[in-house]
């Protein structure tokens, strides 16, 4: 993905890390403090690392985290992370008609590397797939910019923060910036009214579901702004039959 000439040498596969380098800073703080948190868990150092290359999901590990440190029960650790991550079945259905001409082990290593960001600005980038191939590089370009930067920011300030464990505190709440960038970078993409509906019914849902388990007011949340969405959309009315001069004779 990252070492195709085809990908790094495309104009998009610049953009895409360019966008995704005006977003770094908060999801550096929030790897920082995720390492942090790993750190001070009572994790091993090898247990830091490989959780930080192979999960590479903040919110995930944050959760799974004091489960780990209390012994809970395996299936109780990937159930939580399961939840938490719901999310990323949303993304990836949305995302299936941009990556089906891909081969599997390709369409398995972009999700893997598609982060909440990532799908955001990519969305944005391309609102719409394509069938044109040269349309389709773009995208893939664009792809391996943005994972590629994001994933590298997120590894290595996660190892900063495990490095440094001891001389950051969590009190400073630097894993909010990238809250912040998320946030940010949603209320862009809120150009209509039917979004602004669709952001505001999730934010209240979330708000008001906060005390369901394994965070599942997430789940809830999106659950809600698609079906208030549906209702209010207006079918798409199909256009009228021309007919052509002279059928009537």
């Amino acid at each position: 993905m990252f070492l195709r000439p085809a990908h790094y040498r495309h104009p998009e596969f610049r953009q895409g890390a360019r966008d995704m380098l005006a977003v770094a800073p908060g999801i550096a703080a929030w790897g920082l403090m995720t390492g942090v948190a790993m750190a001070k868990s009572g994790m091993s150092v090898l247990e830091v690392i490989l959780m930080t290359v192979l999960v590479y999901a903040g919110s995930a590990q944050l959760a799974a985290i004091p489960l780990l440190a209390a012994g809970a029960p395996m299936w109780v650790i990937l159930a939580t992370a399961g939840c938490v991550n719901l999310r990323f079945v949303v993304f990836s259905a949305h995302l299936r008609v941009y990556m089906m001409h891909l081969p599997r082990w390709e369409r398995m290593l972009t999700g893997f590397l598609t982060a909440d960001l990532t799908y955001v600005l990519f969305t944005r980038r391309f609102p719409d797939p394509s069938d044109d191939p040269a349309q389709r590089l773009a995208q893939q370009a664009y792809l391996a910019g943005n994972c590629g930067l994001g994933w590298c920011n997120w590894v290595s300030f996660s190892l900063l923060g495990m490095a440094l464990a001891n001389f950051i505190p969590g009190a400073w709440g630097l894993g909010f910036a990238g809250i912040l960038a998320l946030l940010g970078i949603a209320c862009s993409l809120t150009s209509t009214r039917l979004r602004v509906v669709s952001a505001g019914v999730a934010g209240a849902v979330a708000v008001a579901a906060f005390a369901l388990p394994f965070k599942l007011n997430i789940l809830v949340a999106i659950a809600a702004a698609v079906a208030v969405c549906l209702l209010l959309e207006k079918p798409a009315t199909p256009p009228t039959p021309r007919s052509k001069p002279g059928a009537a004779a």
